[in-house]
């Protein structure tokens, strides 16, 4: 298999995303951010694992002061360029989450588009530890996922195949345990070239996650499937869970 650099196939990852999720979603969980948490402008939001920007854009234009955060340089030079011809109130910082640091202080932490799934056990427990250090005295955090075991078992698919944009993936997963997890190869095949990547979703009971919140001083207060519009139940295809720390309401 022939493999071939990174920035080929990374290129079309974002614009695939910027594809197949819909403007209307980003509206959509915008409002949601802003209604539910009481964001008005000045309030200050941290966009951990910030992808191309999506959520940390958007709150910009709504007056919020957002620190957007993502390992990838491409992306925070996109939003770096974003912000800078629209005079945005973003801090975009190149950094892996589990190196970020700052003295400030947040209103209200994200981690959007399943990327809290990414940490195992022991790395979620360092994580939330990092976020409630960020947060302030009446700080909240938003988990948006997909990797839940409520959703992850019913919807699980040893095989799945799909064509995006010019783009074939075949996909292998596997259920594993001890830590719980799904393990996915993907084989990309492009115009020109194939590319194998690896990704491991951690996968959590919300009895697992409710436990986790508590034990790092938090309170998982509701879940949603449709943010803000209809409660989370057995084999919907995501959740937004909202939390705060604990002792404030």
């Amino acid at each position: 298999m022939e493999n071939v650099n990174n920035s080929y196939f990374d290129g079309y990852y974002k614009d695939i995303w910027k594809s197949i999720i819909p403007s209307e979603l980003t509206v959509k969980e915008t409002e949601f951010i802003i209604e539910y948490f009481n964001l008005v402008p000045g309030k200050k939001v941290l966009d951990l694992m910030c992808g191309y920007g999506r959520h940390a854009i958007a709150l910009a234009n709504a007056g919020i002061e957002v620190t957007a955060v993502d390992n990838l340089s491409d992306y925070i030079t996109e939003i770096k360029e974003a912000a800078s011809e629209n005079q945005l109130p973003i801090n975009a910082i190149n950094s892996d989450v589990m190196q970020f640091t700052t003295d400030a202080k947040f209103d209200l932490v994200i981690c959007m588009g399943n990327s809290f799934n990414f940490f195992n056990p022991e790395e979620s427990e360092n994580l939330l530890a990092k976020i409630y250090s960020f947060l302030n005295e009446k700080g909240q955090l938003l988990i948006h996922t997909w990797s839940i075991a409520e959703i992850a078992i019913p919807q699980f698919k040893e095989k799945s195949w799909a064509e995006i944009n010019g783009l074939k993936y075949l996909t292998s997963s596997k259920y594993l345990f001890s830590p719980t997890r799904i393990e996915t190869e993907t084989i990309i095949i492009g115009p020109k070239s194939t590319e194998t990547k690896i990704a491991v979703d951690y996968i959590f009971s919300l009895a697992e996650i409710t436990t986790l919140l508590k034990r790092n001083g938090y309170i998982l207060k509701e879940i949603y499937s449709i943010p803000g519009k209809k409660s989370f139940k057995l084999g919907d295809s995501r959740a937004y869970l909202t939390i705060t720390k604990e002792g404030h309401h």
